[in-house]
């Protein structure tokens, strides 16, 4: 059986994440949203619940896209401090 995660605790989880694995799992919790109905309520009260949805995951988006390109590729940022360091002895 899974384990329930506030809403806090999954936030600072996802900001462990790279930016590319952030925008998979938005993906990926975009497309459940699409397919899932809100059981034992009105049409009206799921648009308005997909809509609020779709809303924080566009500001997500629009955050991420936002931040700089040189925060993603940390990996070679490490690589050359490395080499720097190796040439340097």
């Amino acid at each position: 059986m899974s384990e329930k995660v506030s809403l806090e605790r999954l936030e600072q989880m996802t900001a462990q994440l790279t930016p590319e694995e952030q925008i998979k799992l938005i993906a990926s919790i975009g497309q459940r949203l699409s397919k899932m109905r809100i059981s034992g309520g009105t049409e009206a009260l799921w648009r308005k619940e997909y809509a609020s949805r779709i809303e924080a995951f566009v500001k997500m988006s629009e955050e991420m896209a936002a931040e700089p390109i040189s925060e993603v590729d940390s990996a070679r940022d490490i690589r050359e401090i490395r080499e720097e360091r190796s040439s340097g002895l």
